[in-house]
C-alpha cells in the first residue's frame, strides 16, 4: 500500500524550522528533511539523538594508539633489541610522538569508515533526489500521512503558513523526476 505524501519547498532556512516546529506539534510524521547545506539546530528540532561517532572516534584512537605501543615495544625490546648507547629498550618517551600520529590516523579513518557504512554511502551510488532544487538554493520537508485522520488541506495551509514556496502532494511509490 502506498502512502500519501506532501513535500512542502521552503526557500529559507528559518521557515523550515519553522514548519518542522509546528508540524511536530501536530504529530505529523516528518519523514526527511532536505537541505543544500547544513542547517544548525535542525537535529535539535527534529528530535533526533545525539550522535555516537565521537564514541567511534575515542575508541578506534585508543585502539590503534594501544596497537602501535604494543607493536613498538615488541620490536624494541622483544624481537629485535638493539642496544644503542646503554638507552632502555622499552623507552617510553621515545615512542609518544609517533603514538600520537598512529592514534590520529585510525581515529580519523575509523570516524570516517563508520560514517561512510552507518549512512550506507558507497562509490557509485546515485542519490535520490526528491527534487532538483534542494542541492542549489531550496529546502524540503516531507509528510507522510499516518492514518485516516490526515488532513490534506490543514497540512498544506501549514506549510503555507510557515513560508512554503510550494506545496507538492505524491505518493510515497512514486519515483521523482
Amino acid at each position: 500500500m502506498s502512502q500519501f505524501q506532501l513535500l512542502g519547498v521552503f526557500g529559507d532556512e528559518s521557515n523550515l524550522v519553522g514548519a518542522i516546529k509546528a508540524a511536530r506539534e501536530r504529530r505529523l510524521r516528518i519523514v526527511e528533511v532536505y537541505a543544500p547545506y547544513a542547517v544548525h539546530g535542525l537535529d535539535r528540532v527534529l528530535g533526533l539523538k545525539r550522535s555516537r561517532l565521537s564514541l567511534v572516534c575515542l575508541i578506534a584512537g585508543a585502539l590503534g594508539a594501544a596497537l602501535k605501543l604494543w607493536f613498538e615495544i615488541w620490536t624494541a625490546a622483544i624481537d629485535w633489541p638493539v642496544d644503542v648507547g646503554g638507552k632502555p629498550w622499552n623507552s617510553l618517551p621515545a615512542f609518544v610522538p609517533i603514538t600520537f600520529e598512529v592514534m590520529v590516523l585510525f581515529a580519523g579513518l575509523g570516524t570516517v569508515g563508520a560514517f561512510l557504512l552507518i549512512s550506507r554511502l558507497r562509490p557509485g551510488k546515485q542519490p535520490k533526489l526528491i527534487d532538483p532544487r534542494i542541492t542549489n538554493d531550496r529546502f524540503a520537508l516531507l509528510i507522510e500521512e499516518t492514518d485516516a485522520a490526515f488532513d490534506v488541506g490543514r497540512v498544506r495551509a501549514l506549510l503555507e503558513r510557515h513560508g512554503a514556496v510550494e506545496v507538492i502532494e505524491r505518493l510515497a511509490e512514486e519515483v521523482p523526476a
